[in-house]
């Protein structure tokens, strides 16, 4: 069972890298705005859902950036 597996604190488990995840958040949101400005529709409701998930990536990845700045976040 477990006695061939190494004994690993949680904190040594982190998904991913954090700088990808900034870059491909902030690439999406500019892919969000570029379809809301290029787009062959006709009504403004799939603007207003375009802009506002790219606004809500941005604000996840400023957010984020300002707690690991100040030290709330590991």
């Amino acid at each position: 069972m477990a006695g061939s597996e190494p004994v690993t604190a949680p904190d040594q488990h982190r998904p991913g890298h954090r700088k990808s995840g900034r870059i491909g958040a902030v690439l999406s949101a500019a892919v969000l705005v570029v379809m809301a400005l290029c787009g062959n529709h006709e009504g403004n409701v799939e603007n207003i859902w375009l802009f506002g998930l790219a606004a809500l990536l941005l604000a996840i990845v400023i957010g984020d950036a300002v707690l690991r700045r100040n030290g709330l976040r590991s």
